[in-house]
């Protein structure tokens, strides 16, 4: 049996998923719909969706899901590094389906300046701590780390007037541990969690909840695209050595948007398959 066919745990709530014309967010978007709750899609721009073949445009993906199970979803586009388009976006959210109960964080990714059509599906080319371009450092910066704060601003004050709330901010596995490779976006979901904690220390008293979710290796169209792959770790069952899925990230964001969760806030929430197993 379906989940959604299970639980209605989110009937009557609005979210916003940032990132969510594809990957993850697409998946994270379309479980909270079938939870019940009514969404608003995001992505960069009208046709973000093409990037790696997963839908034609992002209005068809909200189609989809709406037709799916039957729930009010929209689409709405554009950059949320630009202050003055995440405070548009959420005022149009806001009009057209109700106060915002629900953000989920998930627009990012490793992606420099060249975008998601440059080699190795974006990737910065020299994407290290010492040499890699300083486009490439703002753009990876702002993917994850501005649209982050500015989504939360903009989102975060009529929760604390409703004493009511849920902020998921999606991190990286990547944000706890040092490595020689991927640092800047290593830096930015460091970053990002660090920002949750001190987030949901100011939101305590008013009872909005902030978490993050870091995902491990997952896989989606631009992780497959983007790497080489180990096929042992595509393939495997029953073991959890092995790739995540994205529903796997999505029932994470369930836990912390729910009662589930009625006493947990400002911690980070590793879904890894337990590759990292010292302390966050």
């Amino acid at each position: 049996m379906n989940d959604h066919l299970l639980t209605q745990s989110l009937q009557g709530k609005t979210a916003w998923v940032t990132g969510s014309s594809r990957g993850i967010g697409r998946v994270i978007a379309d479980h909270l719909a079938s939870l019940g709750a009514r969404v608003a899609i995001h992505g960069t721009s009208a046709h973000s969706t093409r990037a790696f073949n997963e839908a034609d445009s992002l209005d068809a993906v909200a189609q989809e899901i709406a037709q799916k199970y039957n729930r009010d979803i929209i689409a709405v586009a554009g950059d949320l590094a630009n202050d003055s388009i995440v405070q548009a976006l959420t005022a149009q959210i806001q009009q057209s389906l109700g106060p915002i109960d629900i953000l989920v964080n998930c627009a990012g990714g490793d992606i420099g300046a060249q975008g998601t059509m440059g080699s190795n599906a974006g990737k910065p080319l020299a994407n290290d701590a010492i040499f890699i371009d300083l486009a490439d450092i703002k753009s990876v910066l702002d993917r994850n780390l501005m649209t982050c704060i500015l989504c939360c601003r903009a989102v975060a004050p009529a929760m604390m007037e409703r004493k009511a709330g849920w902020i998921v901010n999606i991190g990286s596995v990547g944000g706890t541990v040092g490595r020689a490779h991927g640092v800047i976006y290593g830096t930015a979901k460091a970053a990002v969690h660090h920002y949750s904690r001190g987030l949901a220390a100011q939101l305590r008293p008013y009872n909005v909840y902030v978490n993050v979710v870091a995902p491990g290796s997952t896989m989606t169209p631009r992780f497959l695209a983007s790497r080489t792959i180990d096929e042992s770790q595509r393939t495997a069952q029953n073991t959890l050595e092995r790739y995540g899925h994205s529903i796997e990230i999505a029932r994470a964001v369930e836990f912390f948007v729910t009662p589930a969760s009625s006493y947990v806030t400002g911690q980070v929430l590793r879904v890894d398959g337990g590759s990292q197993l010292w302390p966050a």
